[in-house]
């Protein structure tokens, strides 16, 4: 089709000389040259028609004038047209020669072109010579033949040249100098140059058109061929391909690479398309097959295929098709195009599968065991949908990660993950949710005793020793186990249930297993309820300290305090730090409680004489706080006291994390002068290692081994003679807690204690209070409460019979313990203390006693031995008497 040029272009041309137009000049260009020769070779592909045109022409010249001489007057013609014929077959042989000579065709094709314009010029002043002397006949049918004769002869030769521009040309130039030498300057000269300039013209614009046509289709051709090379080179070397199909789906064209995939390098053409490829059912969007838009005649789009053939290699591809009609909109076929999709589908699995899959143990990670745990809890099979879950923490893998570094850690999740799928087999899905957390999916199973003892399996087979790299080491495992739709029939219901019961486990001691049960969410919520009331504490300042004094045992005097936080609920009443504590702990309020108690404390210890010191107790949290410093510092200021005046008190468990940064802390606060007390010794979990390096100032003996260390038989004595032993190797002092007893105060003096404190020199009392206590007889402690320290009595009414002084007699027993008994019926005359007796709590069998006191009836006894009361329930050959 034909273009015009761009403007530019088209003044470009307008300025060409005359034969540079007509390819007359040597300065042509190569597309313009290629043109010439094309057109040459048009005409040589006519010319022998026009040759034998011509032929034909002069001979029936020759034959009218021979055959009707004498009745037309043509004798005179057969001499003349024999002259032109002569003439006229020489010069179009010579044509014939220069367009068809292979040795002439090998000349430039300005050159024939030149040559032609000349001999076509010629051969038009012959075929006018000619007319010019049939028009000098006489009139009649023969003259007319004869004119017709030459005139055809002319046109034919006119249209066996048109296509060279120049040889048309030549053609106007050749009439009009043979009309110039037969009629002379005149008229005639006139109207032909006239009708000259006009073909001039109107060859000239043809020509122009010659070119931008040539012009436009070398451009077209090279555009062609370099999408040709680029489509090759895409084809070859990328992702994409094309392929087209005829009206009945058969393919006409394959990509060649793509038909070596198939299998088909040779044969698939022809092929129908739907043999060759297989659609992907399962990819959205392609719900309609490949046969149905064949048969359709629709378009279709991104449809992921495979191969269909034998043979053929693993590869995916996404196919596009339209259909594709002619101008006058019948169906011809399909035309489209792919792209490989292989890669993509192969990078698709990867992430599909780091998506689902644990990275490290390769086991389901937290996404997949969430659908899975959805999808098993959705098949509506019947009624009944049995689903149990597993939750896991692994005991003490901590300790594995900070002694033998992350890599030996992930190694030893590793085995946990192996271990763990051959336990579980078959049987259920097994996923780690993070760190060292695990969760199995068991389908079909709701026998407690079937799970419990596949918990206990799992328990024991994680349990056994692991050997990384060199090194044994030896974990635990607790379980949480919650079972659908009795614990829940929603994953999240399962899961949160199933989490209670780990914490349960955990709770109980770890390494056991644990089902749900209602009340194990009851405590959460009551925790839940207990965290949202503890927030609102918080940021209300619902919160107020009270002080408990610390007495020295030399002197009697308070020396501190420890300051002791409350909280009064206004409608749970006062709730025990023991209650709220853990909970502020694990919601993180610990920090900022922490704070309030310090700066408090110190505030109000600046009110007290400045010999009087505070203690405040340090969460394991706050400790971990590298800010803790600068804190204590900032509290300091704040309230004006000298660092000696403040006590942090520390519990063991800020050991289970020995680290250089607990080193670090230590130093940073015996740096800023303050003293430190290692809280509740003895019930932590730590070794007696960490006493050689951490500089504490006191070591305070928990109220365990105080309470009841006054009593006959009792070895707690032992324990705080050790503890206060080894405080003095290590220049500490000691403080004795929950002393409640008086007796216990000349105890613990007499075993080394420098300090006690306890409910024997008072409760914890508000600041005010304690600055009056301060403030009386220069601080002096007075002792209240029992005198004597007991065993816990247990309330009965039994009879039970008596020896004394050889009198045997009955009486009641009121309460008993393993020290003595209250007995009712026993009346003694005279001083009662020290009467011996004995008492039968045992069939037949007579227990040793003196009497401490007796009144009004009642007297109290004690045993010469500590009796065990767990011999009074067991009822084979003793039995004590029932009152009445």
């Amino acid at each position: 089709m034909y273009a015009p040029l761009p403007v530019a272009d088209r003044r470009a041309r307008d300025r060409l000389p005359i034969p540079a137009v007509f390819g007359l000049g040597e300065e042509t260009r190569e597309q313009i040259a290629a043109m010439l020769g094309r057109k040459l070779d048009q005409a040589a592909a006519v010319w022998p028609l026009t040759f034998a045109a011509q032929a034909l022409a002069c001979a029936l010249l020759i034959l009218i004038g021979v055959v009707a001489p004498s009745a037309a007057g043509l004798g005179v013609l057969v001499p003349v047209i024999g002259i032109h014929a002569a003439i006229l077959g020489a010069v179009s042989s010579a044509i014939f020669g220069l367009l068809r000579l292979p040795m002439l065709r090998r000349w430039p094709a300005y050159q024939r072109n030149r040559i032609l314009m000349l001999l076509v010029a010629s051969t038009s002043a012959v075929l006018l010579s000619m007319l010019w002397t049939v028009a000098h006949l006489p009139a009649g049918p023969l003259q007319l033949g004869c004119f017709a004769a030459a005139t055809g002869t002319l046109i034919v030769t006119a249209v066996g040249v048109h296509a060279v521009r120049a040889a048309t040309l030549g053609l106007g130039i050749g009439i009009v100098v043979m009309l110039a030498i037969l009629a002379g300057v005149g008229v005639p000269l006139g109207v032909a140059l006239l009708f000259l300039g006009c073909l001039v013209l109107a060859t000239r614009q043809l020509a122009r058109i010659d070119h931008e046509m040539e012009l436009g289709r070398t451009e077209a051709a090279g555009e062609g061929r370099l999408a040709i090379r680029m489509i090759a080179e895409f084809e070859s070397y990328g992702t994409g391909w094309f392929w087209e199909a005829d009206r009945q789906g058969r393919v006409t064209h394959l990509s060649a690479k793509v038909a070596k995939d198939l299998g088909l390098a040779d044969t698939a053409v022809g092929q129908p398309l739907i043999d060759l490829f297989r659609m992907d059912s399962e990819t959205p969007g392609t719900e309609r097959t490949l046969a149905f838009h064949i048969a359709s005649r629709t378009s279709f789009s991104d449809y992921s295929v495979c191969a269909a053939t034998e043979g053929a290699v693993e590869r995916w591809w996404s196919i596009s098709g339209r259909p594709v009609v002619d101008d006058l909109g019948r169906f011809q076929g399909f035309i489209g195009s792919g792209s490989d999709l292989t890669e993509q589908r192969r990078s698709e699995a990867e992430i599909t599968r780091l998506a689902l899959f644990d990275g490290l143990t390769g086991l389901a990670n937290r996404q997949r065991m969430r659908l899975s745990l959805d999808k098993t809890l959705a098949q509506n099979t019947g009624p009944y949908r049995a689903t149990s879950l597993f939750l896991m923490d692994l005991d003490r893998f901590k300790a594995v990660n900070d002694t033998l570094g992350h890599q030996a850690g992930d190694a030893l999740l590793q085995q946990v993950a192996q271990r763990l799928q051959r336990g579980i087999a078959d049987a259920g899905l097994v996923g780690r949710l993070g760190g060292d957390e695990f969760k199995v999916v068991l389908p079909g199973i709701d026998n407690r005793t079937t799970l419990g003892a596949l918990a206990r399996e799992v328990i024991a087979s994680l349990s056994e020793p692991y050997f990384i790299n060199g090194a044994s080491v030896t974990i635990g495992c607790s379980i949480g186990i919650a079972i659908a739709p009795e614990d829940g029939d929603t994953s999240e219901t399962l899961v949160r249930n199933a989490d209670l019961a780990l914490y349960a486990a955990k709770a109980d001691g770890r390494g056991v297993a644990r089902f749900y049960s209602d009340d194990m969410l009851t405590g959460a919520r009551t925790r839940k309820l207990l965290e949202d009331d503890l927030r609102a504490a918080v940021s209300q300042g619902a919160f107020h300290l009270c002080y408990q004094p610390v007495v020295s045992t030399k002197t009697t005097r308070i020396v501190g305090y420890e300051a002791l936080i409350r909280w009064f609920h206004p409608t749970r009443g006062l709730v025990s730090p023991a209650d709220f504590i853990p909970v502020a702990e694990e919601c993180g309020l610990i920090e900022a409680i922490g704070e309030w108690v310090l700066r408090t404390a110190c505030m109000e210890a600046a009110r007290w004489p400045g010999t009087v010191r505070v203690a405040v107790n340090v969460s394991p949290i706050q400790f971990a706080n590298p800010a803790l410093p600068a804190l204590v510092t900032s509290a300091l200021a704040q309230s004006g006291i000298a660092p000696g005046r403040l006590e942090l008190e520390i519990t063991e468990g800020v050991f289970l994390d020995e680290t250089a940064s607990s080193e670090r802390m230590f130093r940073a606060l015996k740096t800023i002068g303050v003293r430190l007390a290692l809280d509740d010794f003895g019930t932590g979990y730590s070794s007696l290692g960490y006493l050689r390096n951490a500089p504490f100032d006191k070591i305070k003996i928990d109220q365990s081994f105080v309470k009841g260390a006054a009593e006959p038989g009792n070895r707690n004595a032992a324990i705080i003679k050790a503890i206060v032993t080894l405080a003095d190797t290590l220049g500490m002092e000691t403080t004795a807690e929950g002393v409640e007893v008086q007796d216990e105060i000349d105890l613990v003096r007499d075993l080394g204690c420098s300090h006690i404190q306890g409910y024997v020199y008072g409760r914890p009392v508000r600041a005010d209070e304690a600055l009056l206590q301060l403030g009386v007889e220069d601080a002096t402690a007075t002792a209240s409460g029992f005198k004597v320290s007991r065993a816990p009595r247990t309330k009965m009414l039994r009879s039970a019979r008596i020896m004394m002084d050889g009198v045997r007699g009955d009486v009641r027993i009121r309460d008993i313990s393993t020290s003595g008994a209250m007995l009712d019926g026993l009346r003694i005359k005279g001083n009662p203390d020290g009467v011996e007796m004995q008492i039968e709590l045992l069939e037949d069998q007579m227990v040793a006693a003196r009497v401490r006191w007796a009144r009004g009836g009642k007297a109290g006894i004690e045993f010469h031995e500590a009796f065990n009361l767990d011999s009074l329930n067991q009822g084979q050959g003793t039995r004590l008497r029932r009152a009445g």
